[in-house]
Order: C-alpha cells, then structure tokens, then sequence
C-alpha cells in the first residue's frame, strides 16, 4: 500500500471507510480533501458563505441548510436553488426518497446546470455520484459554480484552496496522488492590477490628510452609532468584529437587526467573518457595495 495514503488520514473512521471494496471499486479514482485541509479557516468561510446564501436565497420557501454535505445529496436543495435562480421548471418530483430517484433526479439538475452554464463534460468538476456520495470537494465546485454564474456580483470568499489526496485501486493495491487545489479564483494578481480607488490615492498620493479623514469617519459612526450608546475610538479594530458595522448600517437604513441573525459578542473568527459577511450581504443587496470585498 501506498504509504502516502496512510499519512494523508489520521482519523481511524475515514481510513476504514475507504479501505473497503464497496468505497472504491476497482479501477475507479476518487479525489478527496485531505483531514489536514477540512478545517482550514478559509474553507469553513466558504461553507458558512455558501449555507448562507443558500439559505437567503430559499428563505421564501422556508428551507433551511444546516450542513452541505448531508442537505444537499439527495437533490431536492439544489432543485429548488436551481429554480429560483434560474427561474426553470424541472420535469421531476421536488421529493425524491429512494437511491434510484435520487440518482434519476440529480442526473436530470445536473444536465440543465450545465446547460446553464454551458459547461462541457469534461469541464465539470462534479458529478451525479459525487454528489450522491456527499463528496464536499464536489459540491463545493458546483455551488461555487453556480453562484458565479445567477449572482456574478456576489462576492465570494477569494483564494479558497485545499490540500487533496486522489485514490485509485489497481492490481497492485492502492495508488495515490496529493495536489492543491483551487475552489474558489486567486484573486491576487487581479486584484494588483486593478486601478486604485479614492482612498488608494488617499494613502499613496496624500498620507497627511489621512488622520484628517479618520477623524471625519469618526465623527460620522458616532453621531449615528451614539444613539445606541455605544463610542468608536479606533476604526481598525472595533469594526474587525463585524459588530459595529452591522449596527451602523441599521441606524443609516432604518431597520433593526433581529439578534438571532447575528453574534452581538462574537467569540470565534468564524462567528466574526460571520457578521462581516452579513453586513457586507446587506450593503450589497442594499446597492452600496458594487465591487468585492474579502471579508478576511
């Protein structure tokens, strides 16, 4: 047996699972992210993004994704996201509870996203029984797909990579391969290239008046964030959190922010990036945010 595929699991549970026949038949090659890799902050980011516009987008429909993986195999999610994105009407039962529908029903949500998305075979990343296998490597690239395709103005977490391993069973034992790769597009570069903006020429062109401008912004997230009871000293590092954000635009757009929605005393990064993502959500959906932001 290959030794790298001994070292690339350390949970007992995922090793015996793809060591049986059944996980992977002969012949077959399987690509998989490595333990070391699931728990990476940037990936959970990307999966706490993508719940939640999932959720956003069928909240009318009163749908609720709690896990990528569990909630979205047997295909009933992705049909009504499929609909409501894509205003299409598939000929197929929204519910489908054994293996054989199942199956039937991702082949026929599987055939119109990539008609969709004019996606060639041999361009997709997922398929039919990586989906139905709960694969999270593959359902991240189809979500992640069809985001950038119905919303391409939403701005998803940049430079998502992951460590994988690729396993295939020959007839001399198990063959494996490690790569790294990409979920989401490496923004760098463009991001380098692209033209500065106001408060780009403000620090390159013009550092004096910039202490000046904090101020003014200062004064400005008092006079609206004061009425709450609350005083910003520091921009830098008490908008980190999301929290002040969150409420400011509340106070600016006249609505309150329901607790339950968002971490009021956020004690984790992911529970930060939570509220950032959120109040970055609603200055998009509100028009005020055209361009994207990594929420990092």
């Amino acid at each position: 047996m290959d030794p790298d595929f001994l070292n690339a699991f350390t949970q007992p549970s995922t090793l015996d699972r793809f060591l049986t026949e059944e996980a992977i038949a002969k012949g077959e090659k399987r690509k998989l992210i490595k333990p070391t890799s699931r728990n990476s902050p940037k990936l959970e980011e990307l999966k706490l993004f993508l719940t939640e516009w999932i959720n956003r987008t069928l909240k009318e429909e009163h749908i609720v994704v709690k896990s990528l993986e569990e909630d979205l195999y047997d295909g009933l999610v992705l049909h009504h996201l499929l609909e409501n994105l894509g205003s299409l009407k598939l000929d197929v039962d929204k519910i489908a509870l054994t293996e054989k529908k199942q199956r039937q029903k991702l082949s026929v949500i599987m055939e119109a996203v990539a008609k969709c998305l004019q996606l060639e075979e041999s361009q997709l990343k997922w398929s039919v029984e990586s989906i139905l296998a709960k694969d999270l490597l593959s359902t991240l690239h189809l979500l992640v797909a069809m985001a950038k395709h119905f919303e391409p103005n939403l701005a998803l977490p940049p430079n998502v990579q992951v460590e994988t391993i690729t396993i295939e069973t020959t007839s001399r034992g198990l063959k494996t391969s490690n790569a790294v790769e990409y979920i989401t597009e490496n923004k760098e570069n463009i991001e380098a290239q692209s033209k500065d903006d106001a408060f780009d020429e403000l620090f390159s062109c013009a550092p004096d008046k910039l202490d000046a401008v904090k101020k003014a912004l200062l004064q400005f997230v008092n006079q609206h964030v004061g009425k709450l009871g609350l005083n910003v000293k520091d921009i830098e590092s008490q908008f980190s959190d999301g929290v002040i954000l969150l409420l400011l635009i509340g106070q600016l757009e006249g609505f309150f922010l329901n607790l339950r929605n968002f971490f009021l005393t956020p004690a984790s990064t992911v529970e930060m990036l939570h509220n950032v993502n959120l109040a970055l959500d609603l200055l998009a959906e509100g028009g005020l945010l055209n361009f994207p932001v990594n929420s990092e």
